[in-house]
C-alpha cells in the first residue's frame, strides 16, 4: 500500500473503516480528480452558455446589471 493508504486505515472512526476497502480507497483516492474536472466543466458551462443567465443567480454580481 502506498502511503496516503496507510494514513487512511490508521484511521479507527467507523465511517473511516467502511470507507476504507479495497475498492473504496481506489476510488477515494479519485475525488481531487473528479472535483478538479467538475469545477472545469461548470467552468466550461459558464463561458459556453449565456454566461449572464446563469451569473444573475448570484447576488452581488445580480445587482450589477440592473441597469441594463
Amino acid at each position: 500500500p502506498n502511503g496516503n493508504m496507510q494514513i487512511m486505515l490508521e484511521l479507527k472512526t467507523p465511517v473511516v473503516g467502511y470507507l476504507t476497502s479495497n475498492i473504496s480507497c481506489y476510488h477515494l483516492s479519485r475525488v481531487p480528480t473528479m472535483v478538479g474536472w467538475g469545477s472545469v466543466g461548470g467552468v466550461a458551462l459558464v463561458h459556453f452558455t449565456d454566461w449572464r443567465l446563469i451569473l444573475d443567480c448570484v447576488p452581488y454580481i445580480n445587482g450589477k446589471f440592473k441597469d441594463n
